[in-house]
């Protein structure tokens, strides 16, 4: 499988999601980081608290649906591996998310630019996660 370079693709996606968290940190002064609004979704809370993290995340969701009506075509996604490895890949994500108190959008977006010495650890740690990821599955694996 080859690795596509979308540089205008990836510039624009990330300003949506830097809009993004400065829109909700303004609005609600609350952190954009996925899991935690998921997460906040389900537990047990304000009723308040579950409209805004509910609007957000269906606005996710629909990301897709906005490309279909733009484009005329869904985005197509490639992943090289079989529903075990992805639900394997899901299980190791979660685990580390729980752990590490926070999943990329809400370390490597937020965490980052309010210069959290936890939040630079993180994603230092996410970085060499993935990358010696990439590498056992393409190089050591084979996938």
């Amino acid at each position: 499988m080859e690795t596509v370079f979308t540089p205008w693709q990836s510039l624009g996606g990330g300003a949506l999601i830097g809009l993004a968290a400065t829109l909700l940190m303004l609005s609600l002064g609350r952190i954009f980081g996925a899991t935690g609004v998921l997460a906040g979704l389900f537990s047990v809370g304000p009723s308040e608290d579950r409209m805004w993290r509910l609007a957000l995340l269906l606005g996710m969701i629909s990301g897709p649906l906005a490309v279909l009506l733009l484009s005329g075509q869904m985005p197509v996604v490639q992943v090289p591996g079989s529903a075990f490895m992805l639900a394997l890949g899901g299980l190791i994500v979660g685990v580390g998310v729980t752990y590490g108190s926070g999943c990329t959008s809400g370390h490597g977006i937020c965490g980052m630019a309010r210069l959290s010495p936890r939040s630079i650890v993180a994603t230092v740690v996410f970085m060499i996660a993935m990358a010696a990821t990439v590498f056992i599955m393409r190089h050591v694996i084979g996938v």
